[in-house]
C-alpha cells in the first residue's frame, strides 16, 4: 500500500511540480487547493504527510495546520510547509502551530523528497 501525501497550494503548476516528483517516488497524491479544500478532503482517508502553501486565500496554511491539528484522524500528520515565506517569525508560527518541517521556495525537488522521506518512513 502507497504512502498519501496532500499538496495544498492555490498555485495549480506548483502543485504539478510537486506532485510529478512524489509520483515519480512512488507516493500517491491527493491535491487541494487552500486550507479549506484541504479540510474537505480529510474525510478519514489516511494521509500519512500533508505539504502546504502558507499564503493562500480562503484558508492559509498555518490556519490550516491549527484546524488539521484539531482533527483526532490527523492530529499526528507530519506537515511540511512550502513556501515563499522565509521569516523567522512566520517559521516560528508554523513550528508552533504544529508544522514538522519549513522549505523555501523556489526548492529543489530532491529537498523536498528528502524531508518527506525523513518524516515518513518507507
Amino acid at each position: 500500500m502507497g504512502k498519501t501525501i496532500m499538496i495544498v497550494d492555490d498555485s495549480a503548476s506548483l502543485r504539478q511540480v510537486v506532485a510529478i516528483a512524489l509520483k515519480g517516488a512512488g507516493y500517491d497524491v491527493v491535491e487541494a487547493q487552500n486550507g479549506q479544500d484541504a479540510l474537505s478532503k480529510l474525510d478519514g482517508k489516511k494521509i500519512n504527510l500533508i505539504i502546504s502553501d502558507v499564503n493562500m486565500p480562503v484558508m492559509d496554511g498555518i490556519s490550516m495546520v491549527k484546524e488539521v491539528k484539531k482533527l483526532p484522524a490527523y492530529k499526528f500528520t507530519p506537515i511540511i510547509m512550502l513556501t515563499t515565506e522565509g521569516a523567522d517569525d512566520k517559521k516560528k508560527e508554523g513550528q508552533a502551530a504544529g508544522a514538522k518541517a519549513w522549505i523555501v521556495k523556489p526548492f529543489q525537488p530532491e529537498q523536498m523528497l528528502k524531508a518527506v522521506s525523513m518524516l515518513i518512513a518507507p
